[in-house]
C-alpha cells in the first residue's frame, strides 16, 4: 500500500480505483476523472487489441499493459485466456524473442551474466519482490528457433504470465531469470543492437560452476523457491544435478511429458487397443521426445507391463533414422534407454521406413520438422488402426508435423489428435471437430501452484506423474461425450486447481511436503483451501479499497493527523 512519501507504482494507475483510493495512492489528478467499471476497461483493451494487425504488435501492446497496469492485464488474460495465451506465449513469443533486443523498452525480469560470477547473491538483492517461483533459461535453445542468447528472455516472462493467469500465483511472486552465458549465434554477437554479452558460449564446466552459484544464491535469498528450467540446449545436466537437492523441475522434459501423457491416457482408452498392444513411433529423439516417452513408459508399467515390456513399445527416430544399438554412431546418453536391439542388423533410414516396419498405433512428433507426417503416412495409420493416435507436438505452428485438417482428412475423421500449437476446428461430414492441444500450460501452472502451496522440498517424479493423471481426469462430462482429449482451455484455472491438488497429494505421499495446515484435509476442503490461495485480479480493486478504508478508520480512531486524503 502507498505511503505519503513515495511515488506511486505503475500498477496503481488504475482507472477502476475510486477517488478515495486515488487520493491515498497519490494518483488523484494523474488519472482521467472517470471511475470505470472493470468491464469497460476490458472493452477498451479488446478494441485497441483488435486494431493491431500483426501478432507481434499485439504482444507488444499486451506487454505494455502488463508493465503499466498488472491487474488489468491479468483481468484481460483470465477472461480471454484462449485468445490471449497464444499472444503472450507460443506461438507469438517466438517472434518476440527473435526481436527482443530490437524491441527492448523496459526491464522485465533479472539478468545474470557470466561476468557476474562471484557476485550473483548481491545482484539478486536488487530484485524488489519476494519470489516464490522463477523460470530460468540461458536462451540456448528457444522453442524451435535455436540459440537466441538473452533474446530468450521472452520465454520466462511469458511462462510466468501463464503461471499467474492460469494458476493464480501472484505476479509479484514470480521472477523471470535469464542467464547470460554467451551465445553461439554469430549473427547475434555481430548485431549492434543485441543486448547480451557478445562472447562465445561458455564451456560446460564453466556453466556448471555458475549454475551452482545461482542455485545456492536463489535458495539463500528465497529458501524453497521453485525453480523451473526452460529451453536449455542440453537440459539434462542441470535437472540431474539439482532435482534431489532443490525444489526444481524442467518443463521441456517433465512438463511436456506430463501433458502428453494425460492426452495419451485418454487416447489409449478411446482407441480400444490395450496398453500391451500399443506401438509408438516418435519422430524426434531429443530431450523432449525422450522425456515424453519415459512418462508414457511409467503409465504402461502402472497398467501392468514390466519396464522392459513398456520400453519395447517405443521406436525413436532422429535425423539419422531409427535409433538402434548397431547404427554405427555414438548415441547421446539420453537416447540409449530407447535404443533398439531387435532390428536384426537392418537400419531404417527415415520415418517412412520406420512406420512401414513398425505399423504403429501412435505417431508422435517432437521434431520441429513441419509436415513430416505426410498424407501417405496418415493414410497408412488409418488403414492399420480404427482410431490412430496422431500427436504432432512441435511448436510453433509452422513446425508442426501435420495440421489438424490433414490428420482428419487423411484418416477419414478417425484420428485421435493433439498438437503442440493451436489449430482451428475442422468441419467433417457435417460435424465440427475440435482439435486437442497438448499445451504444457495445462500442467506447469498447477505443478508450480501445488509445489508452492505444499512447500515441497523437491519435485518428485511422482508429483509430475500425478499432474498428468489429474489432468486426464479434468474433462467435463460434455467434453468426454464429444471425444475430447483435453479440457476446454477457457476452464484452465479450474483445471489448474485439479492438477495442483494431485501434486499436493503426491507430495504428501512422498513425504516431501512441509505445509502442516493441509494434513488430513478431505478433497473438498483442500479444493477450497487451494482456491483461497489463488490470486484473483478481479478482486484486486475491492481489496485495495478495503485496505484504504481500514487505514482511514485506524487513522481516525487513533487521532493521527497528517493524512493527505
Amino acid at each position: 500500500m502507498s505511503t505519503s512519501d513515495r511515488t506511486p507504482d505503475a500498477g496503481e494507475f488504475d482507472t477502476s480505483h475510486t477517488i478515495a483510493v486515488r487520493k491515498f495512492n497519490r494518483t488523484h489528478g494523474l488519472l482521467p476523472p472517470a471511475v470505470e467499471h472493470q468491464d469497460v476497461q476490458l472493452q477498451r483493451c479488446l478494441l485497441q487489441l483488435s486494431q493491431k494487425q500483426k501478432p507481434i504488435d499485439k504482444y507488444l501492446y499486451l506487454s505494455g499493459i502488463r508493465n503499466s497496469n498488472v491487474h488489468l492485464f491479468y483481468r484481460l488474460a483470465t477472461n480471454h485466456i484462449k485468445d490471449i495465451a497464444p499472444l503472450i506465449y507460443t506461438p507469438t513469443v517466438g517472434d518476440a524473442c527473435l526481436q527482443w533486443s530490437h524491441n527492448y523498452v523496459q526491464p522485465e525480469g533479472l539478468y545474470l551474466s557470466y561476468s557476474d560470477k562471484g557476485h550473483v547473491a548481491s545482484i539478486l538483492h536488487n530484485w524488489p519482490h519476494h519470489a516464490e517461483i522463477t523460470v530460468v533459461t540461458d536462451g540456448s535453445r528457444i522453442l524451435g528457433l535455436g540459440d537466441l542468447g538473452i533474446n530468450g528472455m521472452g520465454i520466462p516472462v511469458g511462462k510466468l504470465a501463464l503461471y499467474t493467469a492460469c494458476a493464480g500465483i501472484r505476479p509479484e511472486a514470480t521472477l523471470p531469470l535469464m542467464l547470460d552465458l554467451g551465445t553461439g549465434n554469430k549473427e547475434l554477437r555481430e548485431d549492434p543492437l543485441y543486448l547480451g554479452s557478445k562472447r562465445e558460449k561458455i564451456s560446460a564446466q564453466e556453466e556448471r560452476e555458475f549454475m551452482d552459484e545461482v542455485m545456492i544464491a536463489l535458495n539463500e535469498k528465497w529458501p524453497g523457491i521453485v525453480v523451473q528450467f526452460e529451453d536449455f540446449k542440453n537440459p539434462f545436466p542441470a535437472l540431474e544435478r539439482y532435482q534431489h537437492k532443490y525444489t526444481c523441475f524442467n518443463d521441456d522434459i517433465q512438463g511436456t511429458g506430463a501433458v502428453v501423457l494425460a492426452g495419451i491416457i485418454n487416447a489409449v482408452k478411446k482407441s480400444g487397443v490395450p496398453v500391451k498392444g500399443q506401438r509408438a513411433v516418435f519422430m524426434g529423439a531429443g530431450s523432449a521426445g525422450v522425456g515424453v516417452a519415459k512418462q508414457i513408459v511409467e503409465y504402461f508399467m502402472r497398467e501392468g507391463l514390466t519396464e522392459d515390456e513398456a520400453r519395447e513399445c517405443f521406436w525413436l527416430v532422429d535425423t539419422k533414422g531409427l535409433v538402434t544399438n548397431d547404427r554405427g554412431d555414438k548415441l547421446a546418453q539420453h537416447k540409449v534407454y530407447f535404443s533398439r536391439n531387435d532390428n536384426g542388423g537392418k537400419q531404417y533410414k527415415d520415418l517412412a521406413e520406420v512406420v512401414d516396419y513398425v505399423k504403429p498405433t501412435i505417431l508422435m512428433g517432437l521434431s520441429t520438422m513441419g509436415g513430416i507426417f505426410t498424407p501417405e503416412l496418415l493414410t497408412k495409420m488409418a488403414q492399420w488402426n480404427k482410431h490412430p493416435i496422431i500427436f504432432p507436438l512441435s511448436n510453433p505452428s509452422a513446425n508442426s508435423e501435420c495440421t489438424f485438417e490433414n490428420a482428419i482428412k487423411y484418416t477419414n475423421g478417425t484420428a485421435l489428435f493433439a498438437s503442440g500449437s493451436p489449430f482451428s476446428p475442422v468441419n467433417y461430414n457435417g460435424k465440427s471437430l475440435q482439435p486437442g492441444q497438448g499445451n504444457n500450460m495445462y500442467v506447469f501452472p498447477g505443478i508450480g501452484l501445488g509445489t508452492i502451496l505444499s512447500k515441497a522440498t523437491v519435485v518428485t517424479q511422482s508429483m509430475i506423474y500425478a499432474s498428468a493423471q489429474a489432468l486426464s481426469t479434468a474433462l467435463s462430462p460434455s467434453e468426454r461425450s464429444q471425444g475430447w482429449l483435453y479440457p476446454e482451455i477457457a476452464r484452465i484455472r479450474d483445471v489448474s486447481v485439479i492438477v495442483a491438488m494431485g501434486v499436493i497429494r503426491a507430495a504428501e505421499e512422498a513425504g516431501v511436503d512441509r505445509e502442516t495446515r493441509i494434513e488430513g484435509m478431505k478433497d473438498g476442503e483442500l479444493e477450497r483451501w487451494v482456491r483461497s490461495k489463488m490470486y484473483n485480479p478481479h478482486e484486486e480493486t475491492q481489496r485495495v479499497e478495503k485496505e484504504v478504508h481500514s487505514y482511514i478508520q485506524n487513522v481516525a480512531g487513533n487521532g493521527v493527523g497528517g493524512s493527505h486524503l
